[in-house]
């Protein structure tokens, strides 16, 4: 049984800002508010900083866990609204049907493969010398989308594949008597990137840096194939899944939690 927590976390204490600027300690922090180690499952997470007076992370986990731990180490034990809230996921995953339209957040680490980057990182300038020591030509390397309009298209082109679509934005209608009788009132695809970032880090104080590019998506999905949407939701979009990156949820339209 999938469960999805919200764990709040204080900014303002010193244990958190060290945990935050590292996505491989929070990963870790997260993995131990398992009871089954070593963890074999799925885990799923991402940083929802809204403010400067509280982060939020969210958690996807197959079993049920206890986030004890980091109430203690990183936000407010024992104060109103510090506890987490752990929601058992499988009301949403059979809400799903075909057709219905529901609002959307996915952070994720948009990319591609290409046969030589541009710019290597340590680790990929490490396989270009390997490769030419030895002669053999290594395999296409992962590099990051960094501009808005790409990493936007790159969500756009993988959405069928995992259940959805996203359907057009209608603008705001003119005042009376202003629309004409063609006039257009879409505005594209109904997502925004609403922030984006670049993550530096590294697993270890002597280990290779580490870095992500992030976009965060906000917009309305509609939903195309609940099996393979249900999928996306337990597996995660895109890579760096282990760093907070991949986690799609979903949230009742307005209109439906008005009249559903």
């Amino acid at each position: 049984m999938p469960y999805l927590s919200k764990i709040a976390l204080n900014p303002r204490r010193r244990t958190t800002v060290s945990l935050l600027s590292n996505p491989h300690r929070v990963h870790a922090a997260i993995l131990s508010g398992l009871a089954v180690q070593p963890v074999t499952e799925r885990v799923l997470w991402r940083l929802d900083s809204n403010t400067p007076h509280r982060a939020e992370i969210l958690v996807l986990t197959e079993s049920r866990p206890s986030w004890a731990h980091l109430v203690d180490d990183a936000g407010w034990p024992g104060a109103d609204a510090g506890a987490p809230l752990i929601a058992d996921y499988t009301p949403l995953l059979e809400r799903l049907s075909r057709g219905r339209e529901f609002g959307f957040r996915l952070t994720a680490n948009p990319v591609q493969n290409v046969p030589r980057p541009e710019r290597p990182s340590e680790q990929q300038a490490a396989r270009l010398k390997e490769g030419a020591d030895n002669g053999s030509r290594p395999r296409g390397f992962r590099v990051a989308h960094r501009t808005a309009p790409q990493q936007l298209e790159w969500l756009l082109k993988r959405c069928e594949r995992h259940g959805f679509t996203i359907p057009e934005a209608a603008a705001a209608p003119p005042a009376p008597g202003l629309q004409t009788e063609h006039q257009n009132l879409s505005t594209g695809p109904a997502v925004t990137i609403v922030s984006r970032d670049i993550l530096r880090f590294r697993k270890r104080p002597d280990g290779p840096r580490i870095t992500l590019s992030t976009a965060t998506f906000e917009g309305r999905l509609h939903v195309t194939d609940p099996g393979a949407l249900r999928a996306s939701l337990l597996d995660g979009i895109g890579p760096a899944k282990g760093y907070g990156q991949g986690l799609l949820t979903l949230a009742p339209l307005r209109t439906e939690a008005t009249h559903g």
